[in-house]
């Protein structure tokens, strides 16, 4: 049957979703060197406890639609960072480093990333991808 029409089923996935999103950005956030307050800042300001809950139990973590969106952009950016830069280190320090490309005017991607919108996760992303394909000046 078509998961529309079973909501236990996309409520499954979305959870799943959830947990696995939780993992890997706890996995990105230590390789980063993220503080707490910046990890906090990326995923949209949730509070403290409720952050600390996810953390602990990321398999029992609800997360709003932003936050879930925040995440596909951090997974991704840090996906677009292993293909461009395939050293390791280097792909890792990259968010850190100061960039003259327009996004951040001599700023560095993490500043960018933490200004408070989705929107510039997003431009992030689209920026990485954009050097992927070749479509960004």
């Amino acid at each position: 049957m078509n998961a529309v029409l079973q909501p236990e089923r996309a409520v499954a996935t979305l959870e799943h979703m959830a947990a696995a999103g939780l993992r890997a950005f706890a996995r990105i956030a230590q390789t980063w060197g993220l503080t707490v307050d910046e990890q906090l800042a990326l995923l949209g300001q949730p509070p403290r406890s409720t952050f600390f809950a996810w953390r602990k139990q990321p398999d029992k973590a609800t997360l709003p639609r932003d936050t879930l969106e925040r995440l596909s952009n951090i997974l991704g950016i840090y996906k677009s960072l292993q293909i461009l830069l395939p050293d390791a280190a280097a792909a890792d320090a990259w968010v850190r480093q100061p960039n003259t490309a327009a996004p951040f005017g001599g700023g560095t991607a993490l500043a960018r990333m933490l200004a408070g919108n989705g929107s510039d996760l997003n431009l992030v992303r689209r920026y990485l991808d954009g050097v992927r394909g070749g479509g960004w000046s």
